[in-house]
């Protein structure tokens, strides 16, 4: 596989990501919350509150998406092992790591305040590890992008 057809499989599956996104925050979810207060009204005063949480969760994704966009764009250009992919992975990788804790603080918010149920905070342990496995596989990925980089850069400069 080329670097141009791999950078455009990657560009393909983020513009997928990104279309999954939206109709999961946009639709998805309003609508499950819509029902969830339609058929327990006296969960209505919670739908806002989850709602905006939830929202705020997406931020990092798309910001998350935006760096990857970027490392593909470098790929395209035939610069796969460079400092500026290096430093976009350790973005992310701060990325998940701060979105991966934020949504297990609002959570354990959410309990306290009475406006979540325990099931539901175990359930979203699945999620938090998902969250640190992407940031440590980033973190991962940053390390080894960085020293292919060094590498490189002292491949070019040996005669």
């Amino acid at each position: 596989m080329s670097q141009k057809s791999l950078a455009k499989w990657i560009q393909g599956i983020l513009i997928g990501f990104a279309i999954c996104g939206v109709v999961l925050y946009a639709g998805i979810i309003p609508m499950i919350g819509k029902d969830m207060v339609y058929d327990y009204p006296e969960f209505g005063y919670m739908f806002l509150p989850w709602l905006i949480f939830l929202l705020l969760t997406a931020i990092p994704c798309y910001i998350f998406l935006f760096y990857g966009w970027k490392i593909s764009v470098n790929i395209d250009n035939d610069r796969s092992f460079c400092e500026d992919n290096a430093q976009h992975l350790k973005k992310m990788a701060y990325l998940a790591l701060g979105d991966t804790v934020f949504f297990l603080l609002g959570n354990i918010v959410y309990l306290f305040l009475g406006m979540n149920h325990p099931g539901i905070l175990l359930g979203s342990f699945l999620i938090d590890f998902v969250g640190v496995a992407f940031s440590v596989g980033c973190a991962a990925l940053s390390h080894l992008v960085k020293k292919a980089s060094d590498l490189q850069t002292e491949n070019d400069l040996t005669i």
